[in-house]
């Protein structure tokens, strides 16, 4: 599966603003891939005003990501602000080429920035199943939480989109590596660059790691669009020599 990554700057809280610069960046993509990924709330920025940037399922960004997967005949995901049933949820669109829907609702929400005073955390895990492989839709601050990520699904390929600040960058790196290890999982951080309204600064880092910890793409810093290829065969080879899932522990999640 060819992937294509797009680390950029947020304008913040402007939906037509980001989607004009996405477009430009999508672009220049000239090479067919399969998916393309966006950062975590990549119309408006983290913000937790809600309330003046949320769209519906029938939105703007909802319906420009469904053209946009058409024309470009890929898949396309990133998660943005959705309202539903008087409550606001951080949702992670998978978009697939016909225009169907799939999502995931941030279960983990980032208590330091008061995300979960103003969202609504989602409850499954949400696991896609795209041109034969099994992707795990995770958000940002997911990144923390290696028991919900757990690969009881046998998953192919575990896919965060974020907003994670410079600051705490060395932990994104980390913490990447980690999930794609103990997983045996292609691991895919898709983050953003630059400055949002509250001062915090992004440095990217957006990076693509294989199921043994190795980097396919090195952690980038600047905007950009990323291109990689996966090779499921050779992941399901190394599992079959190494089967370490089979030794996982049984556990359930309460909600």
């Amino acid at each position: 599966m060819k992937i294509a990554l797009i680390q950029s700057d947020l304008v913040w809280e402007s939906p037509k603003g980001n989607i004009f610069d996405f477009e430009a960046k999508i672009s220049e993509i000239k090479a067919s891939v399969d998916l393309i990924v966006l950062p975590e709330m990549f119309s408006t920025g983290f913000t937790m005003n809600p309330k003046d940037v949320a769209e519906t399922m029938q939105g703007e960004t909802v319906l420009w990501m469904q053209a946009l997967a058409k024309e470009k005949k890929s898949a396309i995901a990133g998660s943005l602000i959705i309202q539903e049933n008087n409550q606001f949820y951080n949702r992670m669109l998978f978009v697939f080429p016909t225009g169907e829907i799939q999502f995931y609702d941030k279960r983990h929400l980032f208590t330091l920035a008061g995300e979960d005073k103003v969202y609504t955390a989602g409850n499954k895990k949400q696991i896609v199943e795209y041109l034969g492989w099994k992707i795990c839709l995770q958000v940002c601050y997911d990144l923390r939480f290696p028991v919900f990520a757990r690969n009881v699904e046998n998953y192919d390929l575990l896919l965060y989109v974020a907003n994670w600040p410079k600051v705490r960058i060395n932990a994104w790196d980390i913490l990447l590596k980690a999930r794609a290890v103990e997983n045996l999982s292609y691991t895919i951080g898709v983050n953003r660059t630059g400055f949002d309204a509250n001062h915090h600064q992004y440095n990217g880092h957006s990076q693509v790691i294989d199921f043994l910890g190795n980097p396919i793409l090195e952690p980038q810093e600047n905007e950009g669009v990323f291109i990689v290829g996966l090779d499921k065969n050779i992941m399901l080879e190394t599992r079959k020599k190494m089967d370490f899932l089979s030794d996982k522990d049984v556990f359930e999640i309460q909600n």
